[in-house]
């Protein structure tokens, strides 16, 4: 398995979009990222690389996060 197969999704590449999304495609997008992980989990053997795998995605929503709050003005914590 790639380590950033969630990474690359749809979502990730939205949230980064300097311009809005419309709601209905943010929403779609975090389906399509809801059944990647779903399907990830359920096919992956190993914990070791599950656990990876959704902690390298948690970083990068966190950086993406960081990255809005820098954008917007507002204080990174």
């Amino acid at each position: 398995m790639l380590m950033n197969d969630l990474t690359t999704t749809r979502l990730f590449s939205l949230l980064a979009e300097p311009s809005p999304v419309p709601n209905e495609e943010m929403q779609s997008a975090y389906v399509e990222l809801v059944d990647e992980v779903k399907t990830q989990t359920q096919s992956e053997t190993d914990y070791t690389q599950l656990f990876r795998l959704l902690n390298l995605t948690r970083i990068e929503f966190q950086a993406l996060q960081t990255q809005i709050l820098y954008e917007q003005g507002e204080k990174c914590a």
